[in-house]
């Protein structure tokens, strides 16, 4: 689209506009002209603008009822003005008499008005005149004139009116009238001072231009991307020219080597045959020399009829002819060596190979083959991140970014409610949605690529409430258990407990006894004080702490592996407390009474040791249990420093938080949220994730292990081990 204030002439007659009119494409032309646009088109509804063609209503009323462009009718006239004041001719006094002389000297911005030097006494004479703005005929005057000229005053137009200024609005016509049309003709308008409609214009203008400015951000930022993508299709373009060239060079060296070995095979050939050919003519011409020589001495001889040559050569000469002839019949007179030498060289099917040698890949991204993931529950209040993999059509991933993803979260029941993602373009192919739910329940998540949805979107998801746990209330469930030390939970609800009787008793959901593992011992499968467990999938792991070593078997109770004896050293243990599992299926130790943690493959090979007896903040004494936090740090229940300490998984110091007494055990939820169970402050204790106490449960006589039902859903148990119960905690939402 054109600009729609390209020149201060109209687009139809080309000259200066008068009384201009603009329509709804923001072009606009001199009244008279649209009249007679109008008339050409024939219609009575609608007419085409002259230079973008765009529809146009026709007004009730015709042209004159269109909005005026005050706006261009002032920069026209303004541009008058100065073309006046530079141009090199006398310009008229707007104030004399028709046919002064008296060549105008200024222009009064206020008045609109030229003065000759006569008349500009008599304006400065004038009370109400004297403080218009004068400024001189020259450049410096126009200057001057573009920002200190105001608008003239705009009066009525209708008949009887023409004194009346254009005081206000009526929206419902869109119109500028008087205060006599405001009160006739619009009487029963929506008719407001011209004051609040500029404000309320003002508004709507400036919300355009701040929604035209994030619209040419994006655009500009598209078109970057544009460029970007030009510049990679350009590198693309060279790395296939050279791709190209490389290939078929190789080819080219591999045809011309082939070639050379192919002429060296029959050049060596040919010289083969050719020597043996020559060899065996050479035989033959000698045979036929000696016997050329021995049928020429007998013909002599029998010439000569001298019977004394005859006998005495006579019996010579046919022995040596003959044996040279019995000779020549043990050899054979063919030729050596066939003539024919021939090539084999299949081009039919190369040649057909090499026509369609090579594909020219282009990759475009497929929304239906793009897929995303999501690492994490939704829960309101709670930012939820999906990654987003862009694939082409064979499902290969795209390594280009700049294409527009999209994402939004909308409610199922609240009326539709809509949370729309921020997304983040990794520029690799990759995007990341980020939502933040504010409402539970079920929700459909959608996700887009230019438009399209990517594989199965929308998707099915349910928000969970925000939980609290300051709303921790009494136990829900007791499970009767003697001497209960440490507590871990099975994917299918099952709670195992490890307990004084030295072995590993197992409840179902709702706390009825299920199977018991273990017994009282130092053989394989057997356990002598079991202070920590931990499951992942079908794979149940124990801190056999008096046994000074790791267990591993079946959920069922089959043993598997054990690792580890009493000792200090690497892969030795001093009465380990808990054992847990990361993301990668690394064990991490406490080792309690060597005051310190060991890290260990899943096979039980040693792999790093963290020291709590080193210097400054590594310090850390009788280490009891352990969690992960969402990040996979590791989070430490030091019961002889009475606090906990935090490293990464690389075993380096992060931090510290709480004062607890003597904490031993500790959960920590999806968000971060660590619940330590205080020994000797007979409490549980909630810290939020930065470390900060929001919570606590008393009147807990020595709580030992603690777990979580489910990481998202913050139900806590609590081996109780003087009550003998093992507790469960609920978190209301």
């Amino acid at each position: 689209m054109e600009k729609p204030f390209p020149h201060m002439t109209c687009g139809v007659c080309s000259k200066p506009y008068n009384d201009p009119r603009i329509l709804s494409c923001l072009h606009s032309f001199c009244l008279q002209c649209l009249h007679h646009e109008i008339e050409k088109s024939g219609s009575q509804q609608m007419f085409q603008c002259p230079i973008c063609e765009q529809n146009t209503s026709i007004p009730v009323g015709g042209a004159h009822v269109l909005p005026q462009n005050l706006h261009l009718g002032f920069k026209v006239e303004v541009a008058g003005y100065v073309s006046k004041m530079t141009s090199n001719s006398d310009v008229a006094c707007d104030q004399c008499a028709e046919g002064s002389s008296d060549p105008a000297v200024v222009f009064c911005c206020a008045c609109h008005h030229f003065l000759c030097a006569f008349c500009l006494e008599h304006h400065k004479r004038n009370r109400i005149w004297s403080t218009h703005k004068i400024v001189r005929l020259d450049q410096e005057g126009a200057r001057q004139l573009h920002t200190t000229m105001k608008p003239r005053d705009h009066y009525c137009s209708q008949p009887n009116h023409e004194d009346n200024k254009l005081n206000f609005y009526c929206e419902t016509c869109s119109l500028l009238v008087c205060r006599f049309c405001s009160t006739i003709t619009h009487k029963s308008h929506s008719v407001i001072e011209i004051s609040t409609a500029a404000k309320t214009h003002q508004i709507e203008i400036s919300g355009a231009l701040l929604d035209a400015k994030e619209v040419v951000t994006k655009l500009t930022g598209a078109i970057d991307e544009n460029n970007r993508m030009i510049e990679e299709v350009e590198i693309s373009k060279r790395n296939a020219f050279l791709a190209i060239n490389q290939a078929f060079e190789i080819l080219q060296k591999t045809l011309d080597e082939r070639k050379k070995t192919l002429l060296s095979e029959l050049e060596a050939i040919s010289l083969s045959k050719a020597t043996a050919l020559t060899l065996q003519k050479e035989q033959f011409e000698k045979m036929v020399g000696d016997i050329g020589q021995y049928t020429d001495m007998a013909s002599q001889i029998l010439q000569t009829h001298t019977d004394h040559e005859i006998v005495a050569l006579g019996g010579l000469i046919p022995t040596e002819l003959q044996a040279t002839l019995k000779r020549v019949q043990t050899i054979s007179l063919t030729p050596n060596q066939h003539s024919n030498i021939s090539v084999s060289v299949q081009t039919d099917d190369l040649v057909r190979q090499l026509s369609k040698l090579g594909e020219i890949i282009v990759f475009f991204p497929s929304p239906s083959s793009s897929t995303w993931m999501s690492t994490s529950a939704a829960k309101v209040g709670t930012r939820y991140h999906v990654k987003v993999q862009s694939k082409t059509s064979k499902r290969e991933e795209y390594p280009h970014g700049g294409i527009e993803v999209k994402g939004e979260m909308r409610s199922k029941t609240h009326n539709g409610a809509v949370v729309y993602g921020e997304v983040e373009d990794h520029r690799d192919g990759t995007y990341t949605i980020t939502l933040t739910p504010q409402t539970a329940g079920p929700h459909q998540l959608f996700i887009t690529m230019d438009g399209q949805h990517v594989q199965n979107s929308p998707h099915h998801l349910d928000v969970r409430p925000k939980r609290d746990y300051r709303t921790l209330c009494n136990a829900q469930q007791v499970i009767q258990c003697n001497t209960p030390l440490c507590v871990a939970i099975h994917d299918n609800g099952d709670i195992y407990v490890g307990s004084g009787d030295h072995c590993i008793y197992v409840f179902d959901q709702t706390g009825q006894p299920k199977n018991t593992i273990g017994s009282i011992g130092s053989g394989d499968g057997q356990f002598l004080s079991p202070w920590g467990i931990s499951i992942k999938g079908d794979v149940l792991y124990v801190a056999d702490s008096s046994n000074h070593r790791v267990q591993k078997l079946t959920s069922s109770g089959k043993f598997l592996h054990k690792f580890g004896h009493k000792g200090s050293g690497q892969g030795q243990f001093n009465f380990p407390v808990a054992v847990i599992i990361d993301s990668n299926n690394k064990l991490i130790v406490s080792d309690h009474y060597n005051h310190r943690i060991q890290i260990f493959n899943e096979y039980g090979g040693w792999l790093l040791t963290i020291d709590g007896k080193g210097s400054g903040n590594h310090i850390f004494l009788s280490p009891c249990y352990l969690a992960l936090d969402p990040q996979g740090n590791i989070h430490v229940a030091a019961e002889g420093s009475n606090t906990i300490k935090v490293f990464s998984k690389e075993g380096v110091y992060v931090r510290m938080y709480g004062h607890p007494n003597g904490p031993r055990g500790i959960a920590i939820d999806d968000e971060g949220y660590s619940l330590v169970s205080e020994f000797g402050g007979h409490c549980l204790s909630i810290y939020d994730p930065e470390g900060n106490k929001i919570h606590t449960v008393g009147n807990l006589k020595r709580p030992h292990g603690t777990a979580l039902e489910d990481p998202r859903d913050g139900s806590v148990f609590i081996a109780y081990i003087i009550a003998n119960t093992v507790l469960k905690y609920c978190v209301h939402i």
